[in-house]
């Protein structure tokens, strides 16, 4: 069975998507982008800037569930320019610190508002 998550605490979705969506002990978190979820304004104008926030997103997802970042099995990281690379890791290895989660990250044309970063997670509460 699953159940759709929702939280004020990360921006709304702003489109015909969920925030997330828990299935069993599994949580599939839809990408996050730069927004802060006050205002639904972007946030930052350098992709170390704009990768804080997003990763503080994720974090209110997470906690909206009983989670951090421990729990968090998968990410996918999309980025319009491989020469951020460099500056995204140093900002998510502040967030994952003792057990690093698989992951890939792609390079994109273009991410939803002119991001520079969007980052989804997939967690595991068991």
């Amino acid at each position: 069975m699953k159940r759709i998550v929702n939280t004020d605490k990360a921006p709304g979705a702003i489109g015909p998507y969920s925030q997330g969506v828990a299935a069993g002990p599994f949580y599939f978190f839809s990408g996050q982008i730069p927004l802060d979820p006050k205002t639904g304004e972007m946030v930052g104008d350098d992709a170390a800037s704009q990768a804080e926030r997003v990763l503080e997103n994720v974090k209110a997802l997470l906690e909206s569930e009983g989670m951090d970042f421990s729990n968090v099995i998968k990410t996918t990281v999309f980025i319009t320019d491989m020469a951020n690379f460099g500056a995204v890791n140093q900002v998510y290895s502040r967030y994952f610190t003792d057990q690093y989660p698989a992951r890939s990250c792609v390079a994109v044309a273009a991410l939803p508002k002119g991001a520079l970063v969007e980052i989804e997670v997939v967690a595991y509460k068991g």
